[in-house]
């Protein structure tokens, strides 16, 4: 696709000076671009070709967005990143890099490259916690500050039976607290086609599982104000690339659902260059920002010059 930059240079400066702390720090690390509108519950805003070399390395796996705008990022290379969204209206334009760093473990030692670093997500608790789960070794580890120790959780039961790099992908906050987490290819032996996916809290898990569309995984998911989930789902072969479809759950499944539950959700996007691009998409964010309720979808370069590391925005209609 084009990259079509949509913003003025004057208005670009403005939003970059407005919004970094430092002069040094105040620089565009993303190249926009525009999207096509299409039907459907989300209103396409815009996209960015993001440079993860200012935000301290590529190979982005979940992501956070805040009313403020400030967007952060872990990557399945271990470490975490921040930057500022920069809008022109709600387009938008670049990211305003504040700070990055290692992800650490218990002592506040940087966690070692390779498998204990494999963070695949992100989610903020409503005291300010951070919650990040790693597969390969699957654990989540709680953060009070992303620069500080990470203290081991309760991980669901079983998850330590998950396929070394199939566990926990897709981890949500649901506005009573709650936590909603989903494997990427953990199943159970009998209905393979569905995925192990958990409810509740650390030591207080209930088992449900997640119906994923036919060929696809979930990577990742995110709460609505009206406490539907979105479920992000990926697809990968040789010969057809990748794919990815974004799924939202009725308003009161999670709130109703009961122990063994099956949940599903119901299309409401798809990205496979017909119209927007296809990419290795890892990574939702939801935020309320004025009236407005965005969604961002981040992909994951694998730190790979053959792929891109890139944020689409989109505002939910209604």
């Amino acid at each position: 696709m084009a990259l079509e930059p949509s913003v003025s240079r004057r208005a670009l400066l403005a939003a970059l000076l407005a919004t970094s702390t430092k002069s040094s720090r105040a620089q565009n690390t993303a190249q926009p671009f525009a999207l096509p509108d299409i039907p459907g519950p989300l209103r396409p805003l815009g996209g960015l070709v993001i440079a993860p070399e200012a935000l301290g390395g590529g190979g982005f796996s979940g992501a956070h967005l805040a009313p403020d705008l400030t967007l952060t990022l872990i990557s399945d290379r271990g470490h975490w990143a921040e930057a500022r969204l920069l809008l022109d209206g709600l387009t938008p334009v670049g990211l305003a890099p504040l700070r990055h760093g290692p992800l650490r473990d218990e002592a506040g030692k940087p966690l070692p490259r390779g498998f204990a670093a494999d963070a695949e997500a992100l989610a903020r608790r409503p005291d300010g916690t951070w919650l990040v789960a790693f597969e390969r070794r699957h654990r989540i580890r709680a953060y009070r500050q992303l620069d500080g120790p990470g203290l081991y959780v309760a991980a669901p039961p079983g998850l330590r039976n998950a396929p070394s790099n199939g566990g926990l992908e897709s981890l949500a906050v649901l506005p009573d607290g709650r936590l909603f987490t989903i494997a990427e290819t953990f199943t159970p032996p009998e209905r393979p086609d569905l995925r192990h996916a958990w409810l509740g809290q650390p030591s207080a898990w209930m088992p449900l599982y997640w119906q994923p569309s036919p060929g696809f995984h979930p990577t990742d998911a995110a709460i609505l104000p009206d406490g539907s989930a979105l479920v992000l789902e990926r697809r990968f072969s040789l010969l057809g690339g990748f794919a990815a479809k974004l799924m939202r759950t009725a308003p009161d499944a999670l709130r109703t659902a009961r122990e063994g539950a099956v949940l599903s959700g119901e299309v409401i996007l798809t990205l496979n260059d017909a119209p927007l691009p296809a990419e290795n998409w890892e990574g939702i964010a939801v935020a309320r920002y004025g009236d407005e309720t965005l969604v961002a979808l981040i992909s994951d370069d694998n730190e790979s010059i053959l792929q891109r590391s890139l944020l689409l925005l989109f505002a939910l209609r209604g």
